[in-house]
């Protein structure tokens, strides 16, 4: 594990913005009057997840993606996706970094900058009563590195006197709020008061500006004293912007709650839900803030190969389908991976990459879903704030199709992503030998002999026919046999076996 690891490290990461501007040069080709849009992110995020080589990479970048949130759901975002294929870019090179440069490229990417109103910040004005704002100031603690409430470094919430210890007061946050005033738009006349409100002067503007590194404009910067976090940026004669980033951020990378707060969301991401404080203490150990060590310890813990009654997660409905669509071969018919906008949770997955809610997720990483063993037991399941009645209908009746007639956008009556089952047919006339194959290729050998039982006996029911003498009804029984394939596949990935990774 540990060898593949490293060579997954060492691999050259894919690039979601070039195949976005591959894309647009083709449409725009077919169309002047279309351009790549949200469509293009989402077929750059299903191609790569089936079949890009680094997959350690892209698959962290995922996890960060719902931790570092911005929002394809958000009408400012939703403006610019070549943006957001830059972002999710930057997470899979920063995101294998250090700690504190990926804070730092979060901070002053402008698709962040727009999502929590960061971008273009001023100042106070006591003439008119303006205020920094201090929506990013709040997030950046909360979400983005610190949590709510002091932890241990397993996790566990420090008290004082029986009571929680809060992480920062609302002062703190007005006090950070001014290190994050005088950011806005890279641009060719910086610091023009022109290129601050609209990324462009004098006609001139740079065509990446959505995502280039935001630029700090001293004349619409704070220069009060700025006090967070037990941290005191001293008053400025003359404006710095990126002296007082600097500092702040060299400030929150140190905090002790960063490594139990980010590590612990890691391993729920891609190991467990409920880790043992043991675990979470050892992602935090070795050395501060290198992220590709974190990744490692998440992975190669013992715990992260431990098997138990509260060992796992529920697979949330974006890994359900690029597991499936790994699991057997698939090709796109068209090169593009069309799977599309799947937001519907009554006709899809509930869930599309890019576009969260809100800059709380999908879901929050300390769920627990009333009314459920695991709420008797105190354990929380985060991806269960996204189950629910429709969405488990929707799921299987969306995989039902997706089985039988391939996945994703139609063209010629034809969906655009269509599985290879030519295994699995050759097996479909014994049941017990087709089902081991989709468990062994599905479960990794967590489905038990009871599933596999149930799940042949009800292949097995579905009859094929015997050739007749002039093999007139050969395509009967390659119907039947696909049915059958169809059949042991959906019930499969429709089990709680598939539904929970152990």
């Amino acid at each position: 594990y540990s060898a593949w690891i490293d060579e997954q490290f060492a691999t050259p990461a894919t690039s979601h913005r070039a195949h976005f501007d591959a894309r647009d040069v083709e449409i725009r080709a077919a169309n002047a009057s279309q351009s790549a849009g949200q469509d293009q992110v989402f077929e750059s995020f299903w191609k790569q997840a089936v079949t890009g080589p680094d997959q350690l990479r892209l698959r962290t970048a995922f996890a960060l993606s719902q931790i570092f949130v911005i929002s394809l759901s958000d009408s400012t975002v939703a403006n610019t996706p070549r943006a957001v294929a830059a972002w999710l870019d930057m997470l899979g090179d920063k995101g294998l970094g250090r700690y504190r440069d990926l804070l730092e490229a979060v901070s002053l990417h402008p698709m962040m900058g727009v999502y929590l109103s960061h971008l273009r910040n001023q100042k106070a004005d006591t003439r008119t009563g303006r205020v920094p704002d201090e929506n990013y100031a709040r997030e950046v603690m909360q979400l983005f590195s610190l949590g709510l409430l002091e932890l241990n470094e397993d996790g566990s919430v420090r008290t004082s006197g029986g009571a929680a210890i809060e992480t920062y007061t609302p002062a703190d946050i007005s006090g950070l709020a001014r290190v994050f005033t005088g950011f806005s738009w890279n641009c060719p006349d910086w610091p023009d008061n022109s290129c601050f409100f609209n990324g462009s002067a004098s006609g001139s503007s740079d065509p990446d500006r959505h995502f280039k590194t935001m630029l700090g404009y001293p004349q619409y910067h704070s220069t009060e004293e700025k006090r967070f976090l037990g941290t005191t940026i001293a008053a400025q004669t003359l404006a710095d912007p990126n002296a007082s980033l600097r500092q702040a951020l060299d400030a929150i990378a140190a905090h002790a709650n960063v490594g139990p707060f980010i590590g612990k969301q890691l391993i729920q991401r891609l190991v467990t839900s409920n880790p043992s404080p043991e675990y979470v203490r050892a992602v935090g150990q070795g050395v501060r803030g290198d992220m590709r060590a974190v990744v490692k310890a998440v992975l190669m813990h013992p715990e992260a190969r431990a098997t138990s009654d509260t060992a796992g997660k529920l697979r949330e409905p974006v890994l359900r389908l690029s597991s499936y669509l790994r699991a057997f071969p698939h090709r796109s018919e068209s090169g593009y991976w069309r799977v599309g906008n799947t937001d519907n949770a009554g006709s899809s997955l509930g869930q599309t990459p890019m576009r969260s809610p809100s800059v709380f997720n999908f879901y929050r990483p300390g769920y627990v879903p009333p009314g459920t063993g695991a709420a008797t037991r105190s354990l929380v399941v985060p991806e269960m704030q996204i189950t629910h009645e429709t969405s488990v209908a929707g799921y299987v009746n969306y995989m039902r199709d997706n089985i039988a007639s391939g996945v994703g956008a139609s063209s010629g009556g034809r969906r655009d992503i269509q599985p290879d089952f030519q295994a699995e047919l050759a097996l479909a006339t014994d049941p017990a030998a087709l089902v081991d194959r989709v468990a062994s290729k599905l479960t990794y050998g967590t489905a038990g002999a009871a599933l596999k039982t149930e799940i042949a006996d009800a292949v097995g029911r579905i009859v094929i026919p015997a050739l007749n003498a002039g093999g007139t009804n050969q395509a009967a029984i390659d119907t039947a046999k696909r049915n059958r394939v169809n059949a042991a596949v959906l019930l499969m990935i429709a089990s709680p076996e598939y539904i929970v990774q152990k």
